[in-house]
């Protein structure tokens, strides 16, 4: 009989269900172990070799890949590869991590007496205390379900999920204890996306120098608009005689004044028609904070500001072409 859309949406619900309240029994049930697995991991001088096999190794690697992206040295070991040659990888200052739901699983145990005598320590991921692995482990981190939330009862679910979580908890831990910042964080993400999120600078896309649109208070609008055109940012910025800003005019601005003055616009002085408070930022900001910035005033272009003196501009659709917004 075919279920309905109803009963299969239930048993997704119901599976989502079971995997937060498993991740919810270990969160309440977790000890200082993980604290003490972070520490070793902190003052680990070699790398973290994290080794598993099938849906545990996949976890597995998740977990290398976000503890390197997080500046800790690691990379993964299959756990049936290591007996065939890659365990000359491992050195004795490493940190090997298992990850083993049954934590019997010969690839996995016949790896413990070889990282004993390379003399590397072990942490182990697993959800058998009384397990072999959990046996000969520095450090055991209870990954334990009660219910997988398979229909069957047979393929890993919550105790992959419940791994994973264990994983980056443990992460979240040596990132704190390594004072990691956000400027560390763009160093081992440079390409991509992110990394020009984190590493692109205002002063990376504004337009400085000939490129930047700047009027002194006394012109005229119609002698600003050769400047607004000539710049092509639909803006100027307006400074007094010591070259402090003062203000912003804007294709907007020169709207306005069109409706309150007619022709007569093009006659009035700049400081009378301009913008007294325009939105800055400083050019050694993020771009992505210029984003933040210009969403949150709803404005298309912010002036760079050093000493209270502009010396860049930057238009939303700069942004947009760097992939920043």
């Amino acid at each position: 009989m075919p279920h309905s859309d109803k009963e299969l949406l239930n048993s997704a619900k119901k599976l989502m269900l079971t995997e937060a309240n498993e991740i919810l029994r270990s969160a309440e049930n977790l000890d200082v172990e993980i604290v003490k697995a972070a520490r070793e991991i902190y003052a680990c001088q070699g790398r973290v070799v994290v080794a598993g096999l099938g849906k545990s190794g996949h976890i597995g690697r998740k977990i290398s890949a976000t503890l390197a992206s997080l500046g800790t040295p690691s990379f993964f070991l299959h756990a049936a590869e290591a007996s065939h040659g890659d365990l000359g990888m491992v050195r004795r200052e490493d940190i090997g991590l298992f990850i083993s739901n049954s934590g019997a699983s010969a690839e996995i145990v016949s790896l413990l007496p070889n990282f004993s005598r390379i003399g590397a320590k072990m942490i182990a991921i697993t959800g058998s205390l009384t397990s072999p692995l959990a046996q000969h482990a520095d450090i055991v981190l209870n990954a334990h379900v009660e219910t997988e939330g398979d229909p069957l009862q047979l393929a890993p679910m919550s105790s992959t999920t419940l791994e994973l979580v264990i994983g980056d908890a443990l992460a979240a831990i040596v990132t704190i204890l390594r004072g990691i910042k956000r400027e560390d964080f763009a160093m081992f993400h440079p390409g991509g996306a992110l990394g020009r999120k984190l590493l692109t600078k205002v002063r990376d896309l504004m337009g400085s120098g000939i490129n930047l649109p700047v009027v002194k208070e006394g012109v005229t609008v119609k002698d600003a608009l050769f400047v607004i055109t000539g710049k092509g940012y639909g803006t100027t910025c307006i400074v007094d005689e010591a070259g402090n800003l003062t203000g912003i005019f804007t294709d907007g601005d020169l709207r306005r004044l069109m409706e309150k003055s007619g022709n007569d616009a093009f006659n009035t002085r700049i400081e009378d028609a301009m913008t007294k408070t325009p939105k800055t930022i400083s050019p050694d900001a993020l771009a992505a904070e210029a984003v933040r910035v210009i969403e949150q005033n709803q404005v298309s272009v912010l002036i760079a500001v050093e000493d209270n003196k502009p010396v860049g501009i930057i238009h939303i659709h700069e942004l947009l072409k760097a992939g920043i917004a």
